[in-house]
């Protein structure tokens, strides 16, 4: 884990991914999506660092993907500092962020309450 790399704008764990070897995040400037991320898009001009940090709750971009959203719904509720401490007790629990290209253990839900509970709990 990377934990430098904290949480994408859009609630994707950059410190987990399997492509933050060659990337530094959507905060670096570097990444190869900015051109076209509806999130990353929204969140500068909003001046906000973060999906989470809006009021707003839409489904804009990423945040239309389960994933993502409920990221994004955790680190709202409980704060980014507590996500990235559960994604690393997860990982170190051998829970896999990039399993098969970018689907691991955290995409095989359709419900965002069950996604934030396994995040919390480490648990199905």
């Amino acid at each position: 884990m990377k934990r430098e790399l904290g949480i994408a704008r859009c609630g994707l764990a950059c410190c987990l991914c399997s492509e933050n070897v060659t990337c530094n995040g959507c905060n670096s400037g570097e990444c190869p999506d900015k051109d076209w991320c509806e999130n990353r898009e929204c969140t500068v001009s909003k001046k906000i660092g973060h999906c989470y940090e809006c009021n707003e709750k839409c489904r804009k971009g990423l945040l239309a993907k389960i994933k993502p959203y409920a990221f994004t719904e955790f680190a709202r509720r409980y704060g980014e500092n507590y996500l990235l401490d559960c994604l690393e007790r997860n990982e170190k629990n051998e829970i896999v962020y990039h399993r098969e290209g970018i689907n691991g253990d955290y995409d095989d839900f359709d419900d965002v309450e069950a996604l934030i509970e396994y995040i919390k709990t480490g648990q199905r």
